[in-house]
Order: structure tokens, then C-alpha cells, then sequence
């Protein structure tokens, strides 16, 4: 049985066995003796997005990581940096540090600002991310069209991703080939303080990417 730790695009948290790109986090919101969630789904406005293999480190998912034997921060994973933006996540600045500097500076040339913090970051994205309560914005076809590489968006529950101009629709597994969806609304799912960020010049990295999928 997998643990509930994969995060998808609407920032919830599943259990499913798909493997992921990037773990992060956003504090301690797991019990260690159940190797369960608490009801919590973030106890820290920090959430990030962590290097999986910084410095050779290993961490007992879902158990105790800290050196007095508390359970220390929960373990989250995701496909890749897009659907991990798309939840309200951004790069450490500890484990992806140059992947955090280039976030911080498209951030604030977005927010029209010389230079930001990361706590200032966070104080932005916490009311824009859907999984803290926060109401999508909805789009038209013109505006979705606009969206930069890297955004998504949702259409009748589902989640698509813009890349190179197209739309993916988003698994945990990977994304599918180019969608058309139709003429209606789309929900906007990444931060759009995030969308901000990739408008003025942020990669986010991918998995892989033929093109029809990522595997």
C-alpha cells in the first residue's frame, strides 16, 4: 500500500505508487507511529520543492528523521517541478539553491520588485494556493492561450499543462498527448504569482519529455 504522498497539481496529497522527480515539503504533517497524514495537510507557510538525492541523504518516509526522534518534516513527492509549482510549491534554497535564486528573480521582476525574500514569497503564494482554501481564477480561451510553459490549468476536473504552447493533460504517471479542450472556462491552477515567475523567464524542470509523453 502506497503512502499518501504524491501531490498533483490541485496541491492534494494521494496515495498512489507513481514515482516522482522532485520531494518537498511542507513541515511536519505526518504521525510517524501510524505512517499516516495527520488531518493537517501543511503546518508552515515554506512549502518547497527538494533535490531527492542532496548529498547522498536518506530519509525514513513517513517515519522520525529528526535527531531526537520526533518525526521531522513529511516527505511529499511530485512528477516534476511543473505540477509542483502548479501546487504552490518553490525551489529550497538549501538543496536546489541556483534552481531558488532564478525563481526568486523571475518572482520579483514579476511582482515589480528589485529583489524578495523567500519568507516574502511565501507570504504571496499561501492565499493564492487552492490547497490553503484559496478560489482559482477562471480563464478564457484567450487568457489560457497566453499562459507560459509551465502553467496549468484545470477543465472539468482535470489538469493540463502548457508546453510549448500546447496542452498536456497531466497523471501521476506523466502527460498525454496535445488536448484541445473546449471553448468554456478553465480554472487556473498555478499561483499566479507563480505564473508571474514563469511569464518572466523561469524553467521549470520536466520529466523527461518525447512528444506525446513524459515517462
Amino acid at each position: 500500500m502506497p503512502f499518501q504522498n504524491r501531490v498533483d497539481p490541485f496541491g492534494e496529497i494521494r496515495a498512489v505508487a507513481a514515482r516522482g522527480l522532485f520531494t518537498g515539503n511542507r513541515g511536519t504533517i505526518h504521525d510517524d507511529k501510524t505512517r499516516a497524514l495527520t488531518r493537517r495537510r501543511w503546518a508552515t507557510k515554506m512549502w518547497i520543492i527538494c533535490d531527492c538525492g542532496f548529498k547522498g541523504r536518506k530519509r525514513d518516509v513517513m517515519g522520525r528523521n529528526r535527531p531526537n526522534g520526533g518525526p521531522g518534516w513529511t516527505n511529499l513527492f511530485f512528477l516534476d517541478e511543473a505540477t509542483a509549482l502548479a501546487a504552490g510549491h518553490r525551489p529550497c534554497f538549501e538543496c536546489r539553491r541556483e534552481a531558488a535564486r532564478q525563481f526568486a528573480g523571475a518572482f520579483a521582476e514579476g511582482q515589480g520588485v528589485e529583489r524578495i525574500s523567500a519568507p516574502q514569497m511565501d507570504a504571496i503564494l499561501h492565499p493564492q494556493r487552492r490547497a490553503a482554501g484559496a478560489t482559482p481564477p477562471t480563464l478564457d480561451a484567450g487568457q489560457v492561450a497566453a499562459l507560459p510553459d509551465g502553467a496549468m490549468i484545470a477543465v472539468d476536473g482535470a489538469a493540463y499543462a502548457v508546453r510549448h504552447g500546447s496542452l498536456r493533460r497531466w497523471s501521476f504517471e506523466g502527460y498525454g498527448p496535445v488536448a484541445q479542450i473546449g471553448p468554456g472556462f478553465a480554472e487556473l491552477l498555478t499561483p499566479p504569482a507563480t505564473v508571474a515567475a514563469l511569464k518572466a523567464g523561469y524553467a521549470p524542470a520536466w520529466r523527461a519529455w518525447d512528444q506525446t509523453r513524459v515517462d
